[in-house]
């Protein structure tokens, strides 16, 4: 597996990484919308098998004080493999010096951010954006 760090997002198979998104059940994003947020984020990076890619993530930050992860997919082919581990910590070592390192992880996916040493906020607050995003993120 070959970890690239903020990679030439120019050569990145969008398509791909639209698909893959549907693969592991967060709805239709388009080719053109994925490519402009990774070219609007700090860091990026993709896991790749040979020439394909099999996982990815990126950061959203100031550039000083906070920064989140988010997006972070490993194809379900290749999940359980530690892929997941290498993107979070490849991510989180990019990001040293914040006050501020915060992500929302994907229903039912808490247990693999904890066994990180991610830790669950006791202030955290999401404005939901429809009734699907409030159970699957909102405390009743």
């Amino acid at each position: 597996m070959e970890v690239q760090i903020n990679p030439d997002l120019n050569t990145i198979d969008w398509k791909a990484i639209s698909t893959m998104f549907q693969e592991v059940n967060w709805g239709m994003r388009l080719p053109r919308d994925i490519e402009k947020a990774f070219k609007k984020s700090a860091v990026t990076c993709f896991i790749k098998d040979k020439d394909v890619i099999v996982g990815f993530g990126r950061t959203v930050d100031d550039g000083q004080y906070y920064a989140l992860l988010v997006d972070v997919v490993v194809h379900p082919k290749y999940q359980s493999k530690g892929i997941g581990t290498q993107i979070v910590n490849a991510l989180k070592n990019r990001l040293k010096g914040y006050n501020f390192i915060t992500l929302t992880a994907a229903p039912n996916k808490e247990c693999f951010y904890e066994k990180l040493g991610w830790k669950k906020q006791t202030s955290a607050y999401i404005f939901p954006k429809d009734d699907k995003q409030f159970k699957e993120h909102c405390e009743s």
